[in-house]
C-alpha cells in the first residue's frame, strides 16, 4: 500500500496512476480516494498522471485525533504533492475536497499549481452567520452530528439518497452506487467524520479564494441538496478572479458519479485549454 508520512506522523494513503501532466484529486466527506476512480481512469486513458489520497481519518489513512480541520487537510495535500514532487499540477476537489484545495492555495500558494477545479465545493462558507445570512442554520450540522453519533450506518445510507438525488422523480442512480457510498463512508473514523463536519461547514474560505491566481473551473449541480449552489459555487465564482463556472440543471451533489461522462469531458477540455 502506498503511503507518505506527514510531519506529525500521520500515514496518508495515496494512489498514483499514469504518466503525463499531473492532476490531484481531493475527495468529498466522508468518502475516500476511490470516489474519484471514474475520473482517474478516464484521464489516465487520455495521457495524464492522476494522484488521489485518502484524507486523514478517511479510507486507508490513519485515524488521527488531531488536525481534523481544513488547515490539517491542506497540509496533508501539500505533503503528498511535495513527496511526489508534483509540479504544474491541476488540483481538483469535490465538496469538502474543494475546501481542501482552496485552503491549500491559501496556505501554500500556487508555485506547484497550474489550474484548479472546484466541484460541488463547500467554499466560501456553508453555515449561516451574520455575514452569510443565506447559509444553512447550525442546527442542520448539529443534527448531522447527532445522527452520525447515534447510528452512523443508517445515517450514511440515508445521506447517500440525498447525495445522489435518488429521492427525486426519475432519478436513475443504481443501488450499487448507493451501496458503495455507504461502504466508503463506513471506512472513515467516527471521530474523524464527526470533527470534519465542523471543518466543512464552519471554515471561512473567503481569504483563500482571493488568493487564487491560476485558471479555475467551478462546476455545480443546480439541485444539490447537500451544498446548495446559491450559497457556494455562485459566490465562489464571483470571488475567484477569472473563474469559469458551469452549472448542471437538475443535477445533485454527487455529479462525479451521476454525470460522470459529461463531467469527465468538461474536465478534459479544461485541462487541455
Amino acid at each position: 500500500m502506498s503511503t507518505i508520512t506527514t510531519h506529525d506522523g500521520t500515514e496518508i494513503y495515496y494512489k498514483d496512476w499514469g504518466e503525463g501532466p499531473a492532476v490531484t484529486f481531493s475527495h468529498g466527506w466522508p468518502l475516500s480516494s476511490d470516489a474519484w476512480d471514474g475520473q482517474m481512469l478516464f484521464l489516465v486513458q487520455h495521457g495524464y498522471r492522476v494522484v488521489a489520497h485518502d484524507r486523514r481519518g478517511h479510507g486507508r489513512s490513519s485515524q488521527t485525533s488531531t488536525s481534523n480541520d481544513m488547515d490539517g487537510y491542506a497540509d496533508d495535500l501539500a505533503a503528498v504533492i511535495e513527496a511526489l514532487d508534483l509540479r504544474d499540477a491541476t488540483l481538483v476537489g469535490h465538496s469538502t475536497g474543494g475546501g481542501e484545495v482552496a485552503r491549500y492555495i491559501g496556505r501554500h500558494g500556487t508555485s506547484r499549481v497550474a489550474k484548479a477545479v472546484l466541484i460541488a465545493a463547500v467554499p466560501p462558507i456553508m453555515v449561516k452567520t451574520e455575514a452569510n445570512p443565506e447559509g444553512l442554520p447550525i442546527e442542520v450540522f448539529d443534527d448531522m452530528r447527532e445522527a452520525l453519533f447515534n447510528d452512523r450506518s443508517q445515517f450514511y445510507q440515508d445521506l447517500a439518497i440525498q447525495f445522489y438525488g435518488a429521492n427525486r422523480p426519475g432519478a436513475g442512480i443504481s443501488q450499487g452506487v448507493l451501496d458503495q457510498f455507504w461502504l466508503w463512508s463506513m471506512q472513515s473514523g467516527l471521530l474523524n467524520a464527526y470533527e470534519s463536519i465542523k471543518a466543512f461547514s464552519e471554515t471561512d474560505f473567503h481569504d483563500d479564494l482571493a488568493k487564487f491566481d491560476v485558471p479555475t473551473l467551478v462546476l455545480h449541480g443546480e439541485d444539490d441538496q447537500i451544498v446548495p449552489v446559491k450559497d457556494s459555487a455562485i459566490k465562489s465564482a464571483r470571488l475567484i478572479k477569472g473563474a469559469k463556472d458551469v452549472y448542471y440543471p437538475g443535477a445533485p451533489h454527487g455529479i462525479t458519479a451521476t454525470h460522470q461522462d459529461q463531467l469527465n469531458a468538461e474536465l478534459l477540455a479544461f485541462l487541455r485549454s
